[in-house]
């Protein structure tokens, strides 16, 4: 199910040919983008999900303890009786609940593990291509730093040879001055 990696550019990047060349970031991600929702991306399914999402909430929690002590209340208290103790009709809605709510938390649960684990071996290449590019730069910094060496020898051995050469000339320099200006 390996997808063919993207190098080039997003298409709303800015033009960077004319400087150095830009890496995408999201590379290593865009082969688990089919990873979209368990239950399709139509609206239905994104509603599902989200509602599938909602039941561990405090905030669903809240909603449902108040839901209960308004049922119980009423039917205790004698406001109404559509549902007297042992609150049978509650019983049932919580099953009815559970049996929509336990299908829909397992099938969220096992679509974010598997992008938890799609992004866990996305990071893990990375990390890699990272480590990679990271050997291969050092490499490069030896061998630049070895031809620097051998440049700085090479410029060391002709600065003496320059040097001798200097010294050569001067002898030869005076040697000839000798001969050639008369000595009083």
């Amino acid at each position: 199910m390996n997808q063919p990696v993207d190098d080039s550019p997003p298409v709303n990047a800015p033009d960077t040919s004319s400087s150095k060349p830009r890496h995408d970031a999201l590379r290593f991600h865009r082969p688990h983008a089919h990873l979209a929702s368990v239950f399709g991306n139509d609206n239905f399914a994104l509603k599902a999900e989200a509602f599938a999402r909602f039941f561990g909430t405090p905030t669903f929690l809240g909603a449902q303890t108040l839901i209960v002590i308004l049922w119980v209340a009423v039917n205790a208290l004698g406001f109404s009786h559509f549902d007297v103790y042992p609150f049978i009709l509650l019983n049932l809605a919580f099953s009815l609940q559970s049996a929509y709510a336990a299908p829909l938390i397992l099938l969220a649960q096992t679509r974010q593990a598997a992008r938890d684990k799609a992004q866990s071996e996305a990071d893990a290449q990375h990390r890699e291509a990272l480590a990679v590019a990271s050997e291969q730069r050092q490499v490069l910094a030896e061998q630049n730093a070895e031809r620097l060496l051998m440049l700085l020898e090479q410029n060391t051995r002709l600065t003496e040879l320059t040097q001798q050469l200097a010294e050569r000339i001067e002898s030869l320099t005076l040697e000839m001055h000798g001969q050639v200006v008369p000595k009083h």
